[in-house]
């Protein structure tokens, strides 16, 4: 399964969550499929998407789903070992894993090696992990319930959709992005 379509298929179970995306490629595909004001796009901050889903569900009570991709997770893995410590009933992260460097070249990253819903159990997170697209759907709504932070990673394939990049100016998706937090 590609990346785009894991991606697709979870985002059908999302509605007024805000989602963090992370840097590159997985941003431009998220606004391909669903662009709106609860997106966050990261566009210049590789590993940093798990870290401000943290702040902002610290700082909020909305529901906030972070996508994030393994080698930007393996880049900041402090991270979840902080959401572990804080751990905001309203976080959730989607760890899109194609055990490569996506947006720099499909480079391995160590996932390909060392499973990463082992370092996230070593975190002390909850964890599913998934490999077909049916399962989405049910990883989802398991990912969504409860009251602690969770994370689901899903196996995809190296590769990145072919669409155009987030044509958004960086202070627009912020300004937008603001103005939806304070939407209730």
């Amino acid at each position: 399964m590609r990346r785009y379509e894991a991606m697709e298929e979870a985002v059908k179970s999302l509605d007024h969550e805000l989602i963090i995306s992370n840097i590159g490629r997985p941003s431009d595909e998220l606004h391909s499929i669903r662009d709106r004001p609860e997106n966050f796009y990261m566009l210049g901050s590789m590993g940093l998407a798990s870290s401000i889903g943290l702040g902002i569900a610290l700082s909020s009570r909305r529901r906030v789903i972070v996508f994030d991709g393994d080698g930007s997770i393996l880049m900041n893995m402090g991270s979840l070992a902080t959401i572990s410590y804080h751990a905001p009933s309203n976080l959730r992260l989607v760890i899109f894993d194609n055990a490569s460097y996506g947006s720099t070249g499909d480079q391995d990253t160590i996932a390909s090696k060392i499973p990463l819903e082992k370092i996230v159990e070593g975190c002390g997170l909850e964890t599913r992990v998934i490999e077909e697209r049916q399962d989405i759907s049910w990883a989802m709504e398991w990912l969504i319930s409860g009251e602690v932070p969770k994370v689901l990673v899903i196996k995809v394939e190296k590769g990145s959709e072919k669409v155009p990049n987030v044509p958004l100016d960086h202070k627009f998706i912020r300004d937008r992005f603001m103005e939806s937090l304070r939407q209730v």
